[in-house]
């Protein structure tokens, strides 16, 4: 049992992993020019665990012992450990102002609520429990990092409506044996995927409750070298270039990927939940998992929207535009959205309680309220960094350009009043690496559906907003309310 270095992590990515990227398989990840940066940079996260000043506030003792791991695997008890786990969860989020929506953390903080609701797992099958327990004991002792894939791919978007995967291409059960399932099909979308120790298959939450479903409602983890499993990447956004060329790009690819598995068998200690559509569609809501991750979801929209604060600000300043009004408004709407996130946030600590299994849960409707408006307002904080960057976000010649023949004329033609030249083409160089670059669409995409279909998303809020004592006051106004407003 340890935390474990950055060294030792990327030492673990190199293993027999299929991987596809381009049209070719990867042979190493820690080496490949599109995953290596980003894989530095989750080992980079590690070896931040072991700063000793630090220490406390991103690890925590394991019963007390010697041996420590990260803060997003204690089971909190009290409003003072959630701010403990909100403050490491802050932490790495701000190392990447936000860009990295997957880190560790995520994943740890949902088998931690598994984990404590282990026996919900047990009311399917007793075993389902134990290897509940057993596996969030193995992430903390062996310090993993996992990725994970929730969605069916689609062939008849009729039949997913209905909660019916398509066979053609859902991840289904073959057969089962003494060993465990055969499993076969693909799954979609593993972020960090290729770069992670071991993928966990969440349940679908929108099996329909029938027979015919029942070779779909699966759970399990497995580590990335299983046989028969394989990453099917999208382009990466890492094209090799420097930190001054792509700031963002050249440091937080988290890769997205695709995962296909041809028969492939899951030991059975290794499944978390099997046969049972209802347990599936109920496993997130009733053991609190989707509250503690969007617990971390929302840290990390805190720290992506105060980088972009500083970014908008600094953008400002550097063009002396700061002190105009119609600048400084566009600059507060960031600011609002910042500053909403964090009330989010604050709320939903100071109104926690203990859930049914005795685990300190923040509050749902604040985290459920920022995780549905932060899809709304992101695409707005990128489009203000277009509107003050302006022309300036293309005006960006390369590093090479500065030490090239240019370098004269670049310094001459290309400083600002307060910044030299190089100094003001990092700077928005950045801004197009955050709302230009595919980097920056990507973050647009991902945060448009990071936790699904919009529409879904707020449905789903609406069928669990308690409604009714709102619904029962205008009631009570229209059927004599209005006399104790002063009009009798």
């Amino acid at each position: 049992m340890a935390l474990r270095t950055g060294k030792q992590f990327l030492e673990g990515l190199r293993d027999d992993r299929e991987v596809w990227l381009g049209g070719e398989r990867v042979a190493d990840v820690t080496a490949h020019p599109g995953l290596r940066r980003g894989a530095e940079t989750l080992a980079a996260l590690m070896d931040r665990n072991h700063r000793p000043e630090l220490r406390e506030v991103l690890t925590y003792p394991v019963d007390g012992g010697a041996e420590r791991a990260p803060m997003a695997l204690l089971p909190p008890r009290t409003r003072e450990d959630l701010a403990r786990r909100s403050a490491a969860m802050l932490d790495w989020a701000r190392v990447s102002g936000g860009m990295l929506g997957r880190t560790p953390d995520y994943l740890n903080a949902s088998f931690m609520a598994f984990a404590a609701a282990h026996e919900f797992f047990a009311a399917v099958r007793p075993e389902f429990g134990e290897n509940v327990l057993r596996y969030y004991e193995t992430i903390r002792d062996r310090d993993l990092v996992l990725t994970h894939t929730l969605v069916n791919p689609q062939v008849n978007r009729r039949l997913t409506a209905d909660g019916t995967p398509s066979p053609e291409v859902a991840l289904h059960l073959v057969r089962e044996d003494s060993r465990g399932l055969i499993v076969r099909g693909a799954r979609l979308l593993a972020t960090l995927g290729p770069i992670s120790d071991e993928l966990a298959v969440f349940p679908s939450t929108v099996l329909k409750v029938s027979a015919e479903s029942r070779p779909f409602a699966l759970a399990f983890a497995l580590p990335n070298a299983t046989p028969g499993m394989k990453y099917v990447c999208r382009d990466s956004y890492d094209h090799g270039k420097s930190h001054f060329d792509a700031p963002l790009a050249s440091r937080f690819e988290e890769m997205d990927a695709v995962v296909i598995f041809d028969d492939v068998l899951v030991p059975w200690e290794r499944v978390f939940l099997y046969d049972d559509p209802a347990a599936c569609n109920a496993a997130y809501k009733e053991t609190n998992a989707v509250v503690h991750m969007m617990h971390q979801v929302v840290c990390k929209n805190v720290a992506k929207a105060e980088f972009i604060v500083g970014l908008l600000c600094a953008m400002a300043e550097a063009s002396e535009r700061d002190q105009l009004p119609a600048v400084q408004g566009m600059i507060a709407e960031a600011m609002w959205i910042a500053e909403s996130m964090k009330a989010f946030l604050r709320a939903a600590e100071a109104d926690a309680a203990l859930d049914t299994w005795s685990t300190m849960t923040p509050a749902r409707m604040p985290l459920d309220t920022a995780r549905n408006v932060f899809p709304k307002m992101y695409p707005r904080l990128a489009e203000l960094v277009q509107l003050l960057g302006s022309s300036s976000l293309m005006a960006t010649p390369s590093e090479a350009d500065f030490e090239s023949p240019l370098a004269e004329d670049l310094e001459r033609y290309f400083p600002l009043a307060t910044l030299d030249a190089r100094d003001r083409v990092g700077l928005f160089r950045l801004a197009h690496d955050v709302a230009a670059s595919g980097f920056g669409n990507r973050q647009l995409l991902y945060e448009r559906f990071f936790f699904g279909p919009p529409e879904r998303m707020a449905s789903a809020f609406y069928g669990i907003y308690d409604k009714t004592p709102l619904v029962d006051r205008v009631h009570d106004f229209l059927r004599g309310g209005a006399e104790d407003a002063g009009e009798g």
